[in-house]
């Protein structure tokens, strides 16, 4: 980005979500970010009061864009079971990206990141046992399983979204057939 055009709080918070994928929470500072936009750091304190402020906004904006993604997969129209794989699918496939990987990393050693990080599981999990439910699968535990699993498969190092989101498919294949 030039230094002629004037930067808005979204590309900041575009840019802070770009850093944080791509390497990690520790370059989520005005001053990194500014060379990164190539511009001063005046413009990050035009849109945000201080650093803590703009881990806010990021941490907000990372938990709207992921609960969007999640909830957009889900056809309304299609049956429960359908409705679950795909929303495992797209959980795996969000937990694989820089950004959610590097969030779940970031919300271990920082309150307000494991904070967002909670609720975005709690959502996860609420909606999980919501879609159980509605195919008659009540064992609480079973939510939890596929949870962990989507986390997880998105965590292996040889994991990649196609891979992942097909291998989250087959269990909760295996779960249904278990009813």
């Amino acid at each position: 980005m030039s230094n002629s055009a004037r930067l808005t709080r979204h590309d900041w918070l575009n840019a802070g979500l770009g850093a944080l994928a791509q390497d990690g929470p520790a370059t989520l500072r005005a001053e990194t970010l500014s060379r990164r936009l190539n511009t001063t750091k005046g413009s990050f304190y035009w849109h945000f009061k201080d650093v803590p402020d703009f881990h806010a906004a990021v941490l907000d904006t990372w938990s709207q864009q992921a609960r969007t993604a999640l909830t957009e997969t889900l056809p309304a129209d299609a049956p429960p079971a359908a409705r679950l794989r795909a929303f495992c699918q797209q959980m795996t496939e969000l937990a694989g990206t820089g950004t959610g990987s590097a969030l779940r990393g970031w919300a271990r050693d920082n309150a307000p990141a494991g904070e967002t990080q909670a609720h975005i599981d709690e959502f996860c999990h609420a909606q999980i046992t919501a879609l159980l439910a509605e195919i008659g699968i009540t064992n609480a535990e079973m939510a939890r399983i596929l949870h962990a699993a989507a986390i997880g498969m998105a965590q292996l190092p040889d994991a990649d979204e196609a891979s992942s989101s097909n291998t989250i498919g087959s269990l909760v294949d295996l779960v249904l057939a278990l009813r």
